[in-house]
């Protein structure tokens, strides 16, 4: 049960490491509050919220995915690489893919409610 309960302490410590070092992960936090202020003000549904939650939460996964393999990759490559270039471009990419789905999300939910 101590090993379990010590999982969450280095999950913790890597969100924390995320927040400190990456400027993109502070954004996404920021934006998420804003966000949840904004379903806050016009009352968002069960429904909104839940898709609200699941798009901030992608976003927010594939930040920490992003920011691990940028980190393995400096580790295990620490000259230029075109291969390592490759693949830290592909997964931030996919942060970018998440954000983009995330905003359309959000327009969907808060458009309709503003006009």
């Amino acid at each position: 049960m101590l090993k379990f309960i010590k999982g969450f302490g280095y999950a913790f410590s890597g969100i924390g490491y995320a927040f400190k070092t990456q400027l993109n992960f502070k954004f996404h936090i920021a934006a998420l509050l804003v966000t949840a202020i904004a379903g806050w003000y016009f009352t968002l549904s069960i429904n909104e919220w839940l898709w609200i939650i699941a798009a901030a939460a992608i976003v927010l996964i594939t930040e920490l995915l992003n920011t691990a393999v940028e980190v393995l990759v400096d580790l295990v490559s620490p000259n230029f690489n075109p291969k390592a270039k490759i693949i830290k471009d592909v997964a931030a990419g996919g942060v970018l893919i998440a954000a983009i789905g995330a905003a359309i999300i959000g327009l969907v939910v808060f458009i309709p409610k503003i006009f």
